[in-house]
């Protein structure tokens, strides 16, 4: 069986089953010898494992060592063991064995566990140290060790005074972190009777609880307390209902693999995906995922699900989440702060309207976001649940304001933006964009606008260049080549370009165009630097840039001449916060918050734009949430008299305190990795290639995916262009048939869905376009593992 990547286990034939205590000494490695013995003689043509990987204090004390004396046919290990009888992370500052990080240990027990597999039918009991939160060697807590392995848990409640408080906290403790429990089990105590309480409050919640015998004070003479420990292990392992529990222990093992083999053919009778053609669409298609940690799913493997016999392998792939699950993941699936923070907005506030008040987390989130904007024309928040609904809301604002200003008849206005664009799928933003196809055949779609076509840059054959789209070479010029990435970013250069002046003439003169035609507009509306849903389209910056300026400085070409009561403001100064000749609006649901290795995606372009709209990244991937953040010169457009001038828009969960704490707990968290530098291994690939007349610190632009690979990838033969910034890689594959109805990609994606050595990948494609993103807290290793995947992969394209 190859070597797999970490992560959860689950075989037809191998049981494995964690034991955690809800605090020290509550007699974890007792309970896992009764249950060993049991095992052994209930099932004697299987075998019963004992693993223990991190233990501390002398050998003759250790608990494998316990269990192989009382349970001899048991088959023991324990993988790390630290003389001292401390904790694991004083332990092993003390040791003299070489330090071992999470992850190693986590790779070792997971092989351990698969030898066992190997080795024939049976059951595993993996038994932590101390309570859900003792430290590893690393300092960090177990419970966040051991959870990519998702083990069901058996918790050895706490049968002493207080025992009932540690006990329902160590449950919620793992519960919080998606660890499922099997059972409890607890000594019985007449005096304090903490096994009928905790019968009680976890009978509601589907939890067994099993009440044992205590065993024996402890003797101090080992003899003695040997043969007593000998005699309490024989009775209490052959009661009734010890067998009971290792015969439910089975069938709560193959009612879990049932459910979720099962899982694939009841969705496709029920579920209506989104984005997907169901005619084709079968139950081998649909992934199964049990659950996600970090960087991965672990998805039922589509050749494991009907295989029936004990050479089958895990169950669970560790599946790259090749998409960041549609762009949204930040700090990786199960990040326990994240989930801390939902837990505690949901205990303090549940729900509360948000009309007419105000909360913590909305109030934090609202200054977190302005002041990290830095963005001095943003001073007002407005909430909403995703990115489409904070497109409509500012898509609103922005011509709302607009038709004040230019006393525009009720429907004859349109946006200004680019081809290509996304912005959502409710009615006004999907008129934000231009047909496609995923307006195309929408009965009520009307496309209000004009879209520049405009040039891209692209890694091609090895060089960076900015593209001019084709057939307008005359009015753009001829491909441009530029030493860095880096370069093609440098505004203060470029704006005294010659390609500035050709594009600044160009926008005011289809500007002027569209004037005389009588069209009319409230809105220029862009996603900075990168038009993800059309194809992962990697603008050139300074066309952008260049856009603004026209629209900011040009307001006399969104008048309406005819009109005598039009009102022509004058072009702004550079200290004018209000906005001029158009609301600038800025869709940053995908491309802002670090995705491109900033907070905003503006900076890049070096404009401030009047609205900006954030979601995705947001929450760090956990809950759906968006701001739409507005200058107080549009805010103003809606004060009035009457209800009617206000922004009637809104949301039964608008800033939903849950949302409004993960997202400040999440920005805040990736503020900090910017601040500590934990993208500088990444960084430092990219800052041999910056320009040494640009303030680096300001103006450095870096991706996750390494210049070699770019260059690499950018000369296969099926490649067209590749391009990547921040955690984003896209790869435009060779076809005549461009766009959605390209096939291109296909092939690429599912060799890299195939079985590799230790994980697969899954991912998205826009027709030809095959796009790969990490979460911002991926390491390095990992990304350079993709890499050569995709560079395999790449090799075996047509």
């Amino acid at each position: 069986m190859a070597t797999r990547t970490p992560g959860s286990v689950l075989f037809r034939s191998l049981k494995a089953l964690q034991v955690y205590g809800a605090n020290t000494d509550v007699g974890k490695t007792v309970v896992s010898t009764i249950l060993c013995k049991a095992l052994a003689r209930a099932t004697p043509e299987q075998q019963a494992w004992y693993l223990k990987p991190v233990s501390t204090g002398p050998l003759e004390d250790a608990d494998d060592y316990s269990v192989s004396r009382f349970s001899p046919e048991t088959r023991t290990k324990c993988l790390f063991q630290y003389d001292l009888p401390v904790s694991p992370h004083i332990a092993a500052r003390g040791s003299k064995l070489p330090a071992f990080n999470d992850n190693s240990i986590l790779s070792q027990v997971y092989s351990h566990i698969t030898e066992c597999h190997k080795a024939g039918p049976g059951t595993l009991l993996l038994e932590t140290a101390g309570g859900i939160h003792s430290p590893t060697p690393a300092s960090n807590s177990q419970a966040d060790l051991y959870r990519p392995l998702r083990l069901p848990v058996l918790l050895v409640a706490d049968a002493r005074l207080g025992g009932i408080s540690s006990s329902i906290s160590a449950f919620e403790s793992l519960h919080i972190r998606g660890y499922d429990i099997d059972s409890i089990l607890v000594w019985e105590n007449r005096q304090y009777q903490n096994h009928a309480y905790l019968h009680d409050y976890f009978k509601p919640r589907n939890i067994p609880v099993l009440a044992l015998p205590p065993p024996p004070p402890r003797d101090n003479d080992r003899a003695r307390d040997h043969e007593q420990m000998s005699l309490y292990y024989e009775k209490v392992s052959t009661l009734e209902k010890i067998d009971a529990f290792v015969e439910n222990l089975s069938k709560n093992h193959e009612a879990r693999i049932e459910k979720l083999t099962s899982l694939s053919t009841r969705a496709e009778s029920h579920i209506w995906y989104p984005f997907t053609q169901h005619k084709d669409l079968s139950a081998k298609d649909i992934m199964t995922i049990d659950s996600a940690y970090g960087d991965f799913f672990q998805a039922v493997g589509q050749s494991n699900a009907e295989v029936p016999n004990s050479e089958a392998p895990n169950l669970l792939e560790p599946t790259v989440d090749g998409s960041a699950s549609w762009w949204t993941q930040g700090l990786g699936h199960g990040d326990p702060q994240l989930s801390l923070a939902a837990a505690y907005a949901a205990g303090r506030y549940g729900h509360v309207m948000f009309a007419g008040a105000i909360h913590e987390p909305a109030m934090s989130l609202s200054e977190l976001m302005l002041q990290n904007m830095h963005n001095p024309r943003l001073q007002r928040v407005f909430f909403s649940d995703n990115g489409s609904t904070g497109m409509e809301v500012a898509t609103k604002m922005g011509l709302t304001a607009a038709s004040q200003r230019y006393q525009h008849a009720k429907h004859d206005i349109g946006v200004i933006g680019l081809k290509g664009s996304y912005h959502g799928d409710t009615i006004g933003a999907m008129d934000c964009s231009e047909p496609s196809t995923f307006n195309g055949k929408v009965h009520w779609y009307e496309g209000r606008g004009y879209w520049f076509d405009f040039p891209q840059v692209k890694l091609k054959a090895g060089n960076w260049i900015v593209e001019p789209p084709s057939g307008m070479e005359n009015g753009f010029g001829p491909a441009t080549e530029f030493a860095s990435l880096n370069d093609i970013f440098d505004m203060g250069t470029r704006d005294q370009s010659l390609a500035a002046s050709n594009y600044r003439s160009y926008i005011t003169e289809v500007l002027g165009r569209l004037q005389n035609e009588g069209k009319r507009f409230g809105a220029l509306i862009m996603e900075p630097i990168l038009l993800g849903a059309g194809g992962m389209l990697f603008v050139d910056p300074l066309f952008q840039r260049c856009l603004v300026q026209v629209v900011r400085q040009n307001p006399q070409l969104f008048t309406d001449s005819s009109s005598p009561s039009t009102e022509t403001a004058s072009p702004p100064s550079s200290q004018d916060l209000g906005w001029s000749g158009l609301p600038v609006i800025f869709d940053e649901v995908f491309t802002g918050l670090y995705r491109l290795g900033r907070f905003n995606s503006a900076s890049f372009l070096g404009v401030d734009p009047d609205i900006s709209v954030h979601a995705k990244l947001l929450t760090g991937g956990l809950l759906p949430l968006c701001v739409t953040l507005a200058s107080d010169s549009v805010y103003e457009a809606f004060l009035g008299t009457e209800k009617s001038d206000a922004l009637l828009h809104g949301h039964s969960y608008t800033a939903h305190a849950v949302g409004c704490e993960v997202a400040r707990t999440s920005v805040q968290k990736m503020m900090e990795m910017e601040k500590t530098q934990e993208w500088s291994v990444f960084q430092n690939d990219w800052s041999s290639s910056q320009s040494n007349t640009i303030d680096q610190e300001s103006s450095q632009v870096w991706s996750m995916w390494s210049q070699g690979f770019l260059h690499q990838a950018s000369l296969s033969p099926s490649v067209e262009s590749v391009v990547a910034l921040g955690s984003v890689l896209a790869i435009n594959l060779q076809d005549d048939i461009s766009g959605y109805n390209s096939t291109a990609a296909r092939g690429l994606q599912g060799r890299l869905r195939a079985d590799f050595k230790d994980f697969s990948i899954h991912s998205r494609v826009l027709g030809n376009v095959f796009y790969l993103m990490m979460s911002q807290t991926t390491k390095m290793e990992a990304v350079r593992r993709i890499e050569q995947m995709v560079l395999a992969s790449l090799t075996g394209s047509s």
